[in-house]
């Protein structure tokens, strides 16, 4: 019986709700703005989706956003154009320190288990996280070429890491191949 009641659950949660309302598109609980301005470039909203861990449990709703939308996730990745990823905390599991683990874990599988060549900047990226994150925190991680990339918290940024070399192992994290969540990546390219 409790086999049942988890499949159930799991069924029930993978009704994604991706429905677009004005300006604004629904992923799962949350809106996204269909468009989003970074580094002087109007960005589009290409997609998005849920961060699960086992199944059930939601972290986060994101959305990636481009200047014209693109389902190429390697020519995403080697873009130096300028770029977002919104990501908004809808749970409380979501932590400081998980967050900080999840984003090497992240970089770990992005960069093929050698991330040895970016540890200052994924240093550097991990402190962005270091204040407390509770629900509802938007995180806007952007990419603004001739800068490099610019992180914001609730629209207050947090600092900025150049070089193209560290911007595609970040995006790698979402869309390489071996992403965070491959329901998400999917989503994140439109499909």
């Amino acid at each position: 019986m409790k086999r049942v009641l988890i499949l159930m659950i799991a069924l029930l949660s993978m009704n994604v709700g991706f429905a677009q309302n004005g300006g604004m598109t629904e992923i799962g609980d949350v809106m996204l703005p269909n468009t989003m301005k970074v580094g002087g470039s109007d960005l589009v909203l290409n997609g998005g989706g849920i961060r699960k861990k086992a199944f059930v449990l939601k972290l986060y709703s994101g959305g990636l956003y481009l200047e014209t939308k693109s389902n190429d996730a390697q020519a995403i990745i080697d873009a130096d154009k300028n770029m977002a990823m919104k990501l908004v905390i809808t749970s409380g599991f979501v932590s400081s320190d998980a967050m900080k683990e999840a984003v090497n874990d992240g970089f770990d599988a992005s960069m093929s288990g050698d991330t040895s060549s970016l540890d200052s900047e994924i240093e550097k990226f991990i402190s962005f996280f270091s204040e407390e994150i509770v629900e509802e925190d938007v995180f806007d991680i952007t990419y603004q070429a001739g800068r490099g990339v610019v992180c914001y918290k609730n629209g207050k940024e947090l600092g900025e890491i150049p070089g193209m070399a560290f911007k595609k192992a970040l995006f790698g994290i979402w869309l390489g191949k071996v992403p965070a969540d491959k329901k998400l990546k999917k989503g994140m390219l439109g499909n």
